[in-house]
Parts: structure tokens; C-alpha cells; sequence
């Protein structure tokens, strides 16, 4: 499985929530895959979805949900010390880690060599570090929503983009309407 194929499953579940979803290929995924209201795409600021997706679960308490890439989560390693010692009960960081930075064209990240997210995480002092395989990404993360336990979810899956258009949307628009989502 690929990220889109995991975007595609966990789609129904993201619709009742707040979803921040990384820059690039992955926000294009999601937005051709169900485009909603609550759903923030990230049109730049690589590294900052975790971080923004904190801040907002810390400010209300709607369930908030990241979806990550390991590239980025790479680029910002201090977001996840951050998350530690900020505790969110409605903040689920989910890294779909597919070794590449897709959106620049599968460059190789450290993730598919030595490099550990899921041990980084629970270093940095996160408390609920879940690491599983596409194919169980569904169960885990509708359970961490359900558990309302903060969590970092890290996915593991096969690199691999899928063709999808550019988001046309302004990103004021793509602001706009994800604050009255936030608001409702």
C-alpha cells in the first residue's frame, strides 16, 4: 500500500474531524481523494503540519489529526519533543512513513535505512508511539481517536506517489473555510 491508498481508507474517519494534512503530493491526495471543509492543506511550510496541528488541538477541543510525511517530520525533529511535554488528548499525529520524500520526487530519508521515527518519538517522551503497517492503519487510528489519548501513529508504507491535480484553491479560501470548520 501506498499513501494514497491509505488516505483513501482513512478518508470516512477524517470527516468528522480536524485534519492537517502535510504539504505537497499528500495534500493533493487528499483533496482529489475528499476534499472537505476540515481538512487544512498545507501548500507550503514543509515540517510545520505537526506543529501547526498541535497548536490547534491545544487551543480547543475538537479531535485534531496530522497526517505527516517522514520527511517532513525529519526537516522539524523538535516538533516531537514538543508534542511530549504538551499534553493534547484530542492531538493524533499520524506519519505515513514511506522512506521517500515524495513530494520532491522519492528521494530516500533516513526512515528506510536506521533512522526510527517511532523510537525518536517515544525518546522525545511520547508516551503512546504506535508503529504499524498500512493495512492496519484504519483500526489504529480510528482506536487512538476513540481513545482520546494523544498519539503518534507512525504508518508504514511503500514509497510511491499517485497522479493527482494541483489544488487550485487560494490558500486564503483553503484558510477561510477550515477556520468556520474549527468554529462550527
Amino acid at each position: 500500500m501506498r499513501r494514497a491508498d491509505i488516505l483513501r481508507e482513512v478518508a470516512p474517519l477524517l470527516r468528522e474531524h480536524l485534519t492537517v494534512c502535510n504539504i505537497g503530493i499528500p495534500s493533493q491526495e487528499l483533496h482529489a481523494i475528499d476534499d472537505q471543509p476540515s481538512n487544512f492543506y498545507m501548500l507550503g511550510t514543509m515540517g510545520l503540519a505537526s506543529s501547526i496541528g498541535l497548536g490547534l488541538a491545544l487551543a480547543q477541543e475538537k479531535t485534531v489529526i496530522v497526517i505527516d510525511g517522514d520527511g517532513s517530520v525529519l526537516t522539524n525533529l523538535g516538533t516531537l519533543p514538543t508534542i511530549a511535554n504538551n499534553e493534547a488528548p484530542n492531538f493524533v499525529l499520524m506519519i505515513v512513513d514511506n522512506g521517500s520524500y515524495g513530494s520532491t520526487g522519492d528521494q530516500p530519508t533516513y526512515t528506510g535505512k536506521r533512522t526510527s521515527l517511532a523510537g525518536i518519538a517515544k525518546a522525545s517522551g511520547c508516551e503512546n508511539v504506535i508503529e504499524c503497517e498500512a493495512k492496519d492503519v484504519p483500526e489504529q487510528l480510528a482506536a487512538a481517536v476513540a481513545a482520546r489519548r494523544m498519539t503518534i501513529l507512525v504508518a508504514k508504507c511503500e514509497s510511491g506517489n499517485e497522479k493527482m491535480p494541483v489544488i487550485t484553491m487560494d490558500p486564503v479560501a483553503i484558510r477561510d473555510r477550515f477556520m468556520s470548520a474549527v468554529r462550527a
